[in-house]
């Protein structure tokens, strides 16, 4: 009898883990970005889940890649000149995120801004089926000082 109930506690506890890594891996996909004045596509991002068990994300699709005069996009906004060479286009810009099943969002991770170069606290949560909140910020998250954008989940790669 001790053996049927500890076999059906550790089922219990195996579904409840398989639960919520099926919960926390739900961020994993592909992600159009609009721009926020016309609302057109402005990127596609991938987020993935790397082997230390965090959420990245990294831009894999411009609509516009080149600049004016022909050359690639790069990330010349960084404040660290030797990254001034680096791809728009490939550019891990989410880093280090962890996923809170109490508050049901991925939290503790940063969002870099190419077009600034800045990088912020962020936290992203879905709201809706497809369409993932993406809160930048200074300070502390309810204190108010940051942006939020919303990203649509896509089936695929661009």
């Amino acid at each position: 009898m001790k053996k049927v109930i500890t076999f059906l506690v550790l089922a219990v506890l195996v579904s409840i883990a398989s639960e919520l890594k099926a919960q926390a891996d739900m961020i994993v996909g592909y992600y159009l970005t609009v721009d926020d004045e016309s609302d057109d596509p402005r990127s596609q991002v991938r987020i993935f889940k790397a082997t230390n068990g965090k959420y990245y994300g990294e831009i894999i699709w411009l609509r516009d890649p080149l600049n004016d005069d022909g050359t690639i996009k790069v990330d010349d906004k960084n404040p660290d000149p030797k990254m001034h060479t680096r791809k728009i286009q490939g550019l891990q810009i989410l880093k280090d995120f962890t996923y809170d099943a109490s508050k049901n969002e991925w939290s503790g991770g940063s969002i870099y801004s190419p077009t600034s170069g800045k990088t912020y606290k962020s936290y992203l949560k879905f709201e809706g089926d497809n369409n993932l909140k993406v809160r930048g910020y200074i300070g502390s998250a309810w204190m108010g000082l940051g942006k939020t954008v919303y990203w649509k989940k896509e089936q695929s790669r661009r």
